[in-house]
């Protein structure tokens, strides 16, 4: 099929055309990658049935196992929320709520946070379609239940694994105890076995110059927004608060 817009030169359709062409290639390649991500051999056994900590009905903490994440499935997908951020992080923090007089240093990151704003909308359709994701923080589940709060999340699952191993384990602590954003999928076997089965290990390979990370690239509709728009990505990171959508308010 072809298509001609109002005014367009020849030189725009020739030129359109010839990305239209790149745009297939790409396509095919991002059809084939997910394929092969399906058709992963089966991942390390997960050591331990980790214990991570969720606010229960009462709103008290309480403490709740890997393995009944699940939810009846033989998927889960972890994402690793930096909460708290890198410590070299100095984008400000909020202004309000629950976490505006903590040290900047115990809040929450930033992209993580607009990640989580993106995943909140969505989760009623994916957990209508069958899926099934948590997000695990570091910092203790009352301060991050307190800051869900603050941003009117009601639809994404968050946890708590700063009394286990799990984000050490699996790539959400480096080293030197800084946060790390992998999402980790996980795969559970009839008989109960859960194994690692895709992590976002594009997150710790460096990036070609003048390219973006985009290990989480194709779950970030906010980037992949700019990427159709002349100027692409902004050289410029998430922030919890904007000025702009303030003068916005109410239109």
């Amino acid at each position: 099929m072809s298509i001609c817009f109002p005014n367009e030169s020849a030189e725009y359709r020739a030129a359109r055309h010839q990305l239209l062409s790149r745009e297939l290639d790409l396509r095919r390649q991002m059809e084939a990658v997910a394929a092969q991500l399906r058709s992963l051999p089966d991942g390390g056994q997960v050591p331990e049935d980790y214990v991570f900590q969720r606010l229960g009905a009462s709103g008290s903490p309480e403490d709740v196992r890997m393995s009944e994440l699940f939810r009846g499935g033989d998927t889960l997908m972890i994402y690793h929320y930096m909460f708290p951020r890198h410590s070299q992080d100095p984008r400000p923090g909020p202004t309000k709520g629950s976490m505006a007089t903590a040290p900047l240093t115990e809040g929450p990151c930033p992209s993580c946070t607009a990640l989580v704003d993106m995943w909140e909308g969505t989760m009623p359709h994916f957990e209508g379609l069958g899926g099934n994701l948590a997000i695990v923080a570091k910092a203790p589940i009352e301060q991050v239940a307190a800051f869900a709060r603050d941003k009117g999340w009601k639809n994404v699952r968050l946890l708590s694994a700063g009394a286990s191993r799990f984000r050490k384990d699996y790539g959400g602590d480096d080293a030197q105890g800084e946060p790390v954003p992998i999402m980790t999928v996980f795969k559970r076997s009839p008989d109960g076995t859960m194994r690692l089965h895709w992590a976002s290990e594009l997150v710790f390979e460096p990036a070609d110059p003048g390219q973006d990370m985009r290990h989480l690239g194709t779950v970030e509709p906010l980037w992949t927004l700019f990427d159709l728009t002349p100027g692409g990505r902004p050289a410029a990171d998430e922030q919890l608060e904007y000025g702009c959508c303030a003068k916005n308010a109410g239109r």
